[in-house]
């Protein structure tokens, strides 16, 4: 402080009280930033440390415990939802020669030798040839870059893509699957937007916690930015994604219209009871679609580049109404049919509710939206949701405190209305007028009729698998994720006869604005779990040695690719570096027009202490799903609900003559119970499936 002091001016003898105070100030700010600058770069020392991810589950070595407590004293009492992101470490750059090597490993089991040799020659030419500079220029984008491949990865695999959002940049979430808190379509309708707007109250206070893998390693938090008050732009290039700061209304379609509904009044947030009130209003205007209207947000499931054409013209002649829908915090639409399980058809019906929520009627939809909620005529939920602003699981962190908060804290009247009472005084919800010139009229039946082409093009198959779930899972000391993934290995093989290159996306929130890395499921000892499970002559307790190989292979893969050691966004960084650079691999092209005839994806339940599982095991969200990545392939999703069911999402092209949804639904049923008779207890449990069959 005295050195402080002797830098200061001199202001005379009755100003020397002046200057210790302000020596005390600058002290006491430098040793405070000085020790906040300590904090943040102690714990990202801690966070860089991954060695507890790689123990066996169950098992907590010493330095792992220390390493434990040690964040929790450089994390402080109360985090709140961002304050690690200036903590976590970065993404790292993997080893070039690592990931061509795990690459090669990946791409055995489904190549014949004379291809694989090909394959492996190309490898080497590129390490010889290219890879150097390429991860030279990588390694210096990523000391500078928050993530060296997240911003292209959305750009490159998103933004710059042409393609129809629907179906094949957008997945659904679904309701419960067995209850609907009450029929009535505008109550639900109500509680679920009130729900929706406080998350995002919480959100915008960060009063939601951050997400802790594990209970003690904190992710990532930078996509919860833009879940709300978003919409992807379209561009003839390359869109662009738009989110504001707030946005004090949502959009709402229902019958061909549009409208404008406001969720604050006097800067308060409207009471559930009120928002019913609107949506009612809605439901009962008696007024006709006008002329196209009807049909206009097919143009948002029209490719990319025509989209934007078509919406320069909308914006000079219809922009308040265009505003109005993409300034919205989200889009509602209500639907005029009724969705979910039914009775009389129980698989019928769930099909047609997960296709209802992926592609709709193809123009029911504004597929720009960051997030559509979808009210159907009987009070049932969903959500499509727009993948490039964001992952599943933070789609699905929000979805789970919806339900929740609209169920079980906001709650229904006796009637199914929505607790409290009607404003007579709100004003009207706001009809949106579009002013649309003639020329789009031809882009709009053309929209239209490509989207009702793909939209009719899916095959949609959704079942819960009943028979057992995680707790048969864990007794067999196993993780849950792994064995599903080696079982779907089983249950593909024997719907197409041969291995095909399996995509299971897993996150990278490990690392500041990590996103995504692809776990490649099909590995030799899948393979060979699989070749044993075909083989008559080969007995139970072989083929359960293979599976546990097998299982234990993928959980490897799965912590690899979680901490930064996976192969495919290295190898895509690499692949754009190379197209900067105009520097031809013939490796990288070979990788970048690779198929994934199998895209799966486990959607996690996050926040358990929400549900009451064991009393109420029915309130649980029912998961959701997404399109095929492949026009011969499948999509398949599946969320474990509760400890004994396990509900499985699968999608196909109906213009393949290779897939069919169904069809791959009962060979995963199948292998599931097969898998299942290798251990003692499920024996049992498949001889009393069998049995139950045979009496059915």
């Amino acid at each position: 402080m005295e050195k402080i002091k002797e830098s200061l001016p001199d202001w005379g003898g009755q100003h020397h009280r002046l200057r210790g105070v302000l020596a005390a100030a600058l002290f006491a700010s430098c040793l405070w930033g000085a020790l906040i600058f300590t904090l943040h770069v102690a714990l990202r020392l801690l966070l860089s440390y991954h060695g507890w991810l790689l123990e066996p589950h169950g098992a907590m070595s010493s330095p792992t415990k220390t390493w434990l407590a040690l964040v929790r004293i450089f994390s402080g009492r109360h985090p709140m939802l961002f304050s690690y992101q200036r903590s976590l470490p970065r993404q790292p750059v993997p080893s070039v020669q690592d990931t061509v090597r795990k690459y090669l490993e990946s791409v055995r089991p489904v190549l014949s030798d004379k291809d694989f040799d090909w394959t492996a020659g190309l490898a080497q030419e590129f390490l010889k040839l290219q890879a150097s500079l390429l991860q030279w220029y990588l390694q210096l984008k990523s000391w500078w870059a928050s993530n060296y491949v997240s911003d292209w990865w959305e750009e490159f695999v998103y933004l710059r893509s042409r393609n129809s959002l629907m179906v094949n940049s957008n997945y659904y979430m679904m309701d419960f699957l067995y209850v609907t808190p009450t029929p009535v379509q505008a109550a639900r309708a109500g509680n679920a937007v009130h729900a929706l707007l406080l998350y995002r109250h919480r959100l915008d206070r960060q009063e939601i916690l951050p997400t802790l893998l594990m209970g003690m390693r904190p992710l990532c938090s930078a996509q919860y930015e833009k879940i709300f008050n978003t919409t992807r732009i379209p561009g003839v290039h390359r869109d662009h994604i738009r989110h504001l700061r707030d946005s004090r209304h949502v959009a709402v379609f229902h019958r061909g219209r549009f409208f404008r509904v406001g969720t604050h009044s006097q800067s308060r947030l409207l009471s559930p009871r009120a928002l019913e009130q609107q949506f009612q209003r809605i439901l009962d205007d008696p007024s006709p679609a006008c002329p196209h209207e009807e049909h206009l947000a097919a143009l948002t499931a029209a490719p990319r580049d025509t989209w934007a054409q078509v919406r320069r013209s909308l914006k000079t002649q219809a922009q308040e109404a265009l505003e109005a829908v993409e300034g919205a915090a989200f889009f509602v639409s209500l639907d005029s049919e009724p969705a979910g399980l039914t009775r009389e058809d129980p698989a019928a019906s769930l099909d047609a509710y997960a296709h209802a929520l992926l592609a709709g009627q193809g123009h029911d939809r504004w597929f720009d939206k960051s997030f559509s909620l979808i009210v159907f005529s009987n009070g049932k939920l969903g959500l499509s949701v727009e993948h490039s602003w964001a992952d599943c699981p933070i789609t699905g962190h929000m979805w789970e405190f919806t339900l929740a908060t609209e169920c079980f804290q906001l709650g229904y009247s006796a009637d199914g209305h929505c607790k409290g009472h009607p404003d007579p005084l709100l004003p009207q919800p706001q009809r949106l007028h579009w002013d649309l010139p003639d020329k789009i009229h031809l882009s709009i039946s053309l929209a239209l009729r490509a989207a009702k082409t793909l939209s009719g093009n899916i095959d949609c198959h959704v079942f819960p698998f009943s028979h057992f779930g995680k707790n048969f899972i864990k007794r067999c000391h196993l993780s849950s994720d792994s064995f599903i993934q080696t079982t779907l290995q089983l249950a593909h093989f024997r719907d197409r006869g041969q291995f095909c290159l399996t995509y299971e996306s897993t996150m990278t929130r490990l690392f500041l604005e990590g996103r995504t890395e692809t776990v490649r499921s099909c590995t030799r000892e899948a393979r060979d779990f699989v070749r044993a499970m075909e083989d008559k002559e080969k007995t139970d307790a072989q083929c359960l040695a293979l599976f546990r190989l097998a299982v234990d292979k993928h959980q490897a893969l799965l912590k690899a690719a979680m901490s930064g050691q996976g192969v495919d966004r290295h190898l895509f960084a690499l692949y754009v570096v190379s197209q900067f650079l105009h520097l031809q691999s013939p490796f990288l092209d070979q990788v970048h027009s690779e198929q994934w005839q199998l895209a799966t994806s486990q959607i996690p339940v996050q926040q358990i202490h929400l549900f009451d599982v064991h009393n109420y095991p029915d309130y649980v969200s029912s998961g959701g799903g997404f399109g095929p990545a492949d026009d011969h392939g499948y999509g398949v999703s599946y969320m474990f609900m509760g400890d004994d069911v396990i509900t499985f999402h699968i999608s196909s092209k109906k213009s393949s003559t290779r897939t069919d949804s169904h069809r791959l639904g009962q060979r995963i049923q199948d292998a599931l119970l097969d898998v299942a008779a290798l251990f003692p207890e499920g024996q049992r449990l498949k001889r009393r499936v069998l049995g139950e069959e045979d009496s059915g």
